[in-house]
């Protein structure tokens, strides 16, 4: 286990427009905040379509990260997430899951991480901005490459 204590910065309500895409979105608000790390205790929206990390057949390793993924249509969204800074790209890395309800589809629903979406009509996220310690999101060779939360290393 790792810990931390955090200071908390500034607080924000974000709302994302019809059309946009997600990650881009979050990306320039965080720059043009100059937000390096944080959390999204939680986002709800719809999206026209996202990406999540899934599979359809069985998982040949269900040990390991799966890294493949499945594309689906026209859902609401219900999320949150961690904002860590990505040393390599200079940029914050989310890591952000959701549980999503097919429109189409009696409301069936979706659980995983989020990997790309096209928001419809609007989402809303709150996002609070950790401004100490430092927090990274390093790859873990150790564990097939995984990014994970690293507190007061800037690596």
């Amino acid at each position: 286990m790792r810990a931390t204590e955090v200071t908390t910065g500034r607080r924000f309500v974000v709302a994302l427009d019809d059309g946009e895409d997600f990650f881009p979105a979050l990306d320039a608000f965080c720059r043009d905040t100059g937000i390096r790390a944080g959390h999204i205790p939680t986002f709800i929206g719809g999206f026209s379509s996202v990406r999540l990390v899934g599979s359809c057949g069985p998982l040949e390793h269900p040990e390991r990260p799966l890294w493949d993924e499945i594309k689906v249509e026209t859902l609401e969204v219900l999320g949150a997430g961690t904002l860590a800074w990505d040393t390599v790209n200079s940029k914050v890395a989310p890591h952000i899951h959701v549980t999503a309800g097919l429109k189409g589809a009696s409301a069936d629903g979706r659980t995983s991480h989020l990997l790309g979406g096209t928001v419809q009509f609007i989402s809303e996220l709150v996002i609070e901005e950790w401004t100490a310690p430092t927090v990274t999101r390093p790859k873990s060779p150790d564990l097939y490459d995984v990014p994970l939360l690293t507190f007061g290393e800037t690596n």
